[in-house]
C-alpha cells in the first residue's frame, strides 16, 4: 500500500471562467429589461406626446404643432363630458359594491369552511376564465329575456342602459377583487386577532381595530384592479349597454372619423391619476410594513 503524502490537496477542477456570467449579469439582463419597459410604456408615452398635438385638424393621427388647447378644454369635444362621466359613474359605483362584496367572500373562503366551498372557489373564477365576448353576450341574452317575461314585475325589468353596465362590471369584478384579498389573507397572523380576543374584544371589535387595518392595503389594491378594469371595458360593455355611451365606447366610434386629440387628454388624465394611486399606496403600505415590523424603542429609564 502507497503512503499518503502529508500536506497533500485533492485536485481542484479548473473553475469556469466567469467572463460569460458576468456579460450577462452586467449587460444583457439589464438591456433585455430596458427593452421590455420601453416597449410597455411607448404607447403610453405616445398617448401623452399627442395629448399636446393642434386640435384643429380632423384626425389626431399626425402630429401638427404643439398646442395646449385641448388641455384648456379636455371636454370640448361633443358628447365627450357625458361619456366621460357615464365611465366614472360606472367604475366608481362598480368599484365600491365588487370591494365590499369580494372582500367578504374573501374573509369567508379563506376563514370559513362551509357547503359548496369548493364550487364556490370554482365559480369565482369562472368569470375571468370566460372569453369577454361569451360573457357579454351571454349576460344581454339574460337581460333581454328578462324583460319579456310576462311574471316579472315592471321594477325589476332590465332595459339595457347605465344599470345593466354597473351589474355586468360588477360581475367581473368581483372575481379580481377576491382574489387579491385572498392573496393577502393566506399568511395572515391570526395570533394577534386571538390576543385581542384575550384582552377582552369582541368580534367586531377585533376585525376593525386588527384585522381590517392589516388587510386594507390588499383591499385598496383590489379597488384600483377593479376601477382599472372597469373604467376601460369595452366588449362587455358594448352588449350590455344599448344606447348608452361611456368612454371606451365614444373612442370606438371616433376612430371612424377621426379620433379627437381630446381624448389622449383624458387618457393621459387617467394613467396620471393611477399612476399617482399606486405610488401613494406603495409608500403607504412599506409605511405600514416599517411601522408593524420595526422593534420599538426602549424607553430609557
Amino acid at each position: 500500500m502507497t503512503a499518503k503524502v502529508a500536506g497533500s490537496r485533492p485536485p481542484t477542477r479548473p473553475r469556469a471562467r466567469p467572463g460569460v456570467g458576468r456579460l450577462i449579469d452586467r449587460w444583457l439582463l439589464p438591456l433585455y429589461t430596458l427593452a421590455i419597459v420601453a416597449y410597455l410604456i411607448l404607447p403610453v408615452l405616445v398617448m401623452i406626446l399627442f395629448s399636446f398635438n393642434d386640435p384643429t385638424g380632423r384626425s389626431n393621427l399626425v402630429f401638427r404643432n404643439f398646442s395646449f388647447d385641448a388641455w384648456l378644454n379636455p371636454l370640448g369635444e361633443p358628447c365627450l363630458d357625458k361619456a366621460v362621466i357615464n365611465s366614472l359613474i360606472v367604475a366608481l359605483g362598480a368599484t365600491l359594491v365588487s370591494t365590499i362584496l369580494g372582500t367578504l367572500i374573501g374573509l369567508a373562503l379563506v376563514r370559513y369552511g362551509f357547503r359548496g366551498r369548493g364550487a364556490t372557489n370554482m365559480l369565482i373564477f369562472l368569470p375571468m376564465s370566460t372569453p369577454e365576448v361569451v360573457l357579454g353576450a351571454s349576460l344581454l341574452t339574460m337581460f333581454i329575456a328578462t324583460t319579456r317575461l310576462p311574471f316579472v314585475p315592471e321594477g325589476l325589468l332590465f332595459p339595457l342602459n347605465l344599470r345593466t353596465i354597473l351589474i355586468a362590471h360588477v360581475m367581473f369584478c368581483i372575481s379580481y377583487v377576491v382574489v387579491t384579498v385572498k392573496a393577502r389573507l393566506q399568511n395572515f397572523p391570526r395570533h394577534l386577532e386571538e390576543a385581542a380576543m384575550d384582552l377582552g374584544a369582541n368580534e367586531w371589535t377585533t376585525f376593525w381595530k386588527v384585522t381590517f387595518p392589516l388587510i386594507l392595503p390588499g383591499v385598496v389594491a383590489a379597488a384600483l384592479l377593479a376601477f382599472s378594469l372597469s373604467i376601460d371595458d369595452y366588449v362587455i360593455t358594448a352588449l350590455t349597454s344599448g344606447r348608452t355611451d361611456t368612454f371606451p365606447l365614444f373612442i370606438y366610434a371616433a376612430q371612424l372619423r377621426g379620433i379627437p386629440v381630446q381624448v389622449n387628454v383624458i387618457g393621459t388624465i387617467i394613467f396620471l391619476t393611477a399612476v399617482m394611486f399606486v405610488v401613494i399606496t406603495t409608500l403607504w403600505q412599506r409605511r405600514q410594513a416599517i411601522r408593524d415590523f420595526t422593534p420599538q424603542r426602549q424607553i430609557e429609564s
